[in-house]
């Protein structure tokens, strides 16, 4: 618990000027994180980065990341979108298929594919959260925060039925309604400081609706890592494991907020 502390303020310090600055470097760092989330999916996966469809899924990683004015700016001198750039990747992942006779297969580029998909938006909603204004990323990170931990705590003192045993045997009923409740308790008191939503009533019900697909993501990313028989997705947070440890909620949350147009 001290390490995951110590990982935690230092992380926060590291990462919380970038949030309030916004901007390129913002996008730069969002960018990056994307970049080791991808390195540690495909590392299950028995991937390497530094390959060729791993290049290749980078190229497509950072065409789904990419921030849409990026995109625009980008059309004027390359004529090429996002949805070019992608299929292009996945025609020359395909055709790598037939170069190397099939030892790298339909199975491996669909993998790619949709683990850039899965990293990539997340992560492409983060930049546009950002820009839409700072108080939407406070929202996402509270309600993220807030319901894993109050999860976490209203499990251990009054969890006694299991959620889903077979993907995560910690996690119980009571932790997954006792983390939906607390998120709904902060995000009032942030409406009161700073309006998130018009009504209390879309308040409240955006923020159930995301708190259990924060949950949601977290199992997905359970799943993933228990079917490839690995702890955490890396070590580049001591007690805390690797990026899509601690982004995995995020990656589900940032994305509903836009689709339900309480962003942008």
């Amino acid at each position: 618990m001290k390490q995951r502390i110590i990982t935690a303020v230092i992380a926060a310090a590291f990462f919380i000027p970038f949030v309030v600055y916004g901007n390129w470097p913002f996008a730069a760092l969002v960018f990056a994180m994307a970049g080791v989330g991808f390195f540690e999916i495909l590392r299950m996966k028995h991937i390497s980065l530094a390959s060729v469809p791993g290049v290749l899924g980078l190229f497509a990683l950072a065409a789904i990341v990419m921030p849409e004015q990026w995109e625009l700016n980008i059309k004027e001198w390359l004529t090429l979108g996002k949805i070019e750039i992608i299929f292009l990747v996945v025609i020359l992942l395909l055709v790598y298929t037939v170069l190397i006779k099939n030892t790298f297969t339909f199975d491996e580029v669909g993998f790619i594919l949709i683990s850039a998909f899965y990293v990539g938006l997340g992560f492409h909603y983060l930049i546009e959260t950002r820009i839409a204004g700072l108080e939407y990323i406070v929202f996402a990170l509270l309600i993220v925060w807030t319901t894993d931990s109050g999860a976490y705590f209203v499990g251990r003192k009054l969890g006694k039925n299991k959620l889903w045993p077979e993907i995560s045997p910690n996690k119980t009923i009571e932790g997954f309604v006792g983390g939906i409740g607390i998120a709904v308790i902060f995000a009032i008191g942030m409406q009161l400081i700073q309006p998130i939503t018009h009504t209390w009533f879309a308040l409240v019900g955006v923020t159930i609706i995301a708190s259990i697909f924060g949950q949601l993501g977290d199992l997905v990313e359970s799943a993933i890592k228990r079917h490839y028989d690995v702890k955490d997705s890396g070590t580049l947070l001591p007690g805390h494991g690797g990026i899509l440890d601690r982004f995995d909620s995020l990656l589900f949350v940032l994305p509903l907020l836009h689709f339900l147009h309480i962003v942008g």
